[in-house]
C-alpha cells in the first residue's frame, strides 16, 4: 500500500507540478506575436502531450525511487525535472528565448543522461523516457527555430 502512496505523491508532484506551470503561464500575445516555423504544432496539442510525459516521468521516478532513492539515476531525474520545471516560466514569463533554449539543451542532456543510467538496473524507467526525449529534442529545436526566428 505504501508503494502506491509514493507513486501518487510522484504523480502529484510531477503532473500536478506540470499541469500548474502550464496554467500559471499565460501564452498572451507575446507568444501569439513571434514568429514560429512551419512545424509549430498547434497550441491545443501541448497539453495532452505534456500531461501524458508527465505521467511518464512520475512512474519512472517512482521505479527508480523504489529500488535507489540516491542513485546517480535518481539525482539526474530530480535535475531534469528542475530544468523542466524552470523551463516554463522563462520562456513564457521572462521572454527569455535564448536562455530558454540553453535550458531546454540541459534538460536534453539531463534526459539522455537519466536514461543510460538507468538502463540496466531499471530498464522499465528508462523506456519511458524515451517519447520524454524525443519530444523535448523535437522542442528543442522548436526552441531554437523561434530564438532565429525572432
Amino acid at each position: 500500500m505504501q508503494r502506491f502512496v509514493v507513486l501518487a505523491v510522484f504523480l502529484l508532484l510531477v503532473v500536478g507540478g506540470g499541469l500548474l506551470l502550464g496554467g500559471l503561464s499565460v501564452v498572451g500575445d507575446w507568444y501569439g506575436n513571434l514568429a514560429k516555423p512551419a512545424f509549430n504544432p498547434p497550441p491545443w496539442v501541448f497539453g495532452p502531450v505534456w500531461t501524458v510525459l508527465y505521467v511518464f516521468i512520475a512512474i519512472a521516478g517512482w521505479l527508480v525511487w523504489q529500488r535507489d532513492r540516491s542513485g546517480w539515476a535518481m539525482r539526474l531525474w530530480a535535475v531534469q525535472l528542475l530544468l523542466n520545471f524552470l523551463w516554463t516560466p522563462v520562456f513564457f514569463g521572462a521572454h527569455r528565448i535564448g536562455l530558454a533554449l540553453v535550458i531546454i539543451l540541459l534538460t536534453v542532456v539531463a534526459i539522455l543522461s537519466f536514461v543510460v543510467s538507468a538502463w540496466r538496473k531499471h530498464r522499465a524507467a528508462a523506456v519511458l523516457f524515451l517519447p520524454y526525449a524525443a519530444w523535448v529534442a523535437f522542442a528543442s529545436v522548436l526552441n531554437a527555430a523561434i530564438f532565429l526566428l525572432n
